[in-house]
């Protein structure tokens, strides 16, 4: 039987694999328009296609409500029922987002395995007249490819580690470093959170974890491996986040660099950059609790009191000399393949300035 003419819909299935390859090219050289997730926002939210729109063919309560139909009344009922909600919603999306779209937009679109809910809308944007792609398996394709793609992207990039105890102004010089045009991995900005146990930024809620490695092969991916890439020396977790194994292995072996600043402006620094907790000791004074197990009731007790009498500056002080550093400089001679052989940076102050005066000098070299 001979297909219409007429009825040709222009949906192209394509592999995981081939949709994050032409991700990042332009659309004149095989790009997306958009790429567009057909997911609820609760899925969506937890991770998604870097730089996906979210469509849902059922939103969150939808899809409850058809899984419990599904699972009490029967297949054919809540099929009839979904169909009827899928419809409803791509007939809004197409109107409230596709209508003044010219013909020559492509997009790509995906869901959970590329079934039902991606395949209604790339149908009916097909039937359009659209040139539509759609990710063969979804969502789970792609993320099982992402697992895969991270340990080679790590190994072929060259890391450049800054090194240095809290409060010595690794972040600052990397965002200077990224200023002045060279490569970074942010994973401190990746995973919001400033990688201790004090480290978490209020109103800033983690990403899933799925969501950072995402974000991580997103930023991999875009690395030229002719160029260093600089780091921070993290630690495996971030905040609640695991940073992936071969990630750490590869960072681990560059070569470092240690940075040095006194014990004064790194105590300022901290103040600066923690100032949510000078401005609500109460805050900082709960966030403390965390640290009994390590140091003890009697050591947290008494920082606790001495925040109470406005005295942050002295206990920011002793968390580094009595805390932190011990702990990190272990971690580093530990960890760290070329600590040993470190280039040495000296910071006079922590000062923007400065920072950015030693990013030149190590952009120089």
């Amino acid at each position: 039987m001979q297909q219409c003419p007429r009825c040709f819909v222009s949906v192209n299935p394509v592999s995981a694999k081939e949709a994050m390859a032409r991700m990042s090219l332009p659309m004149g050289l095989g790009g997306y328009s958009a790429i567009i997730d057909a997911r609820s926002e609760g899925e969506f939210a937890l991770d998604h296609l870097p730089g996906a729109v979210n469509w849902p063919s059922l939103n969150n309560e939808q899809r409850i409500d058809i899984g419990t139909l599904y699972k009490q009344v029967g297949s054919f009922e809540a099929k009839k029922k979904g169909a009827a909600l899928v419809a409803a919603n791509i007939a809004r999306h197409i109107d409230q987002h596709v209508i003044e779209l010219p013909k020559e937009w492509q997009p790509l679109v995906y869901c959970w395995r590329g079934g039902k809910r991606s395949g209604s809308l790339a149908l009916i944007l097909g039937q359009i007249g659209f040139k539509v792609a759609i990710v063969e398996g979804g969502y789970k394709a792609f993320r099982s490819e992402l697992v895969t793609a991270i340990p080679p992207l790590a190994e072929n990039l060259q890391w450049r580690v800054i090194c240095g105890p809290t409060g010595s102004g690794k972040t600052r010089l990397l965002h200077c470093l990224k200023a002045q045009g060279a490569q970074i991995l942010d994973l401190e900005g990746l995973a919001n959170h400033r990688s201790s146990v004090l480290g978490f930024i209020p109103g800033e809620p983690q990403p899933s974890q799925k969501n950072f490695e995402t974000l991580i092969w997103d930023a991999l991916r875009k690395m030229d491996p002719t160029q260093p890439v600089y780091v921070e020396s993290e630690s495996r977790k971030v905040g609640n986040l695991a940073v992936p194994e071969s990630l750490i292995v590869a960072v681990r072996s560059g070569q470092c660099y240690r940075l040095e600043l006194s014990e004064d402006e790194r105590v300022k620094l901290l103040l600066e950059d923690y100032d949510f907790f000078v401005k609500d000791p109460a805050l900082f004074s709960k966030r403390l609790d965390a640290l009994v197990a390590i140091r003890g009731k009697q050591v947290i007790d008494t920082w606790q009191t001495q925040i109470q009498n406005q005295q942050i500056d002295i206990v920011v002080r002793e968390l580094l000399t009595l805390h932190y550093d011990p702990t990190y400089f272990a971690s580093m001679k530990r960890n760290f393949e070329q600590i040993d052989s470190a280039k040495v940076l000296h910071a006079d102050n922590r000062s923007h300035d400065c920072l950015a005066t030693l990013a030149q000098s190590m952009l120089a070299q």
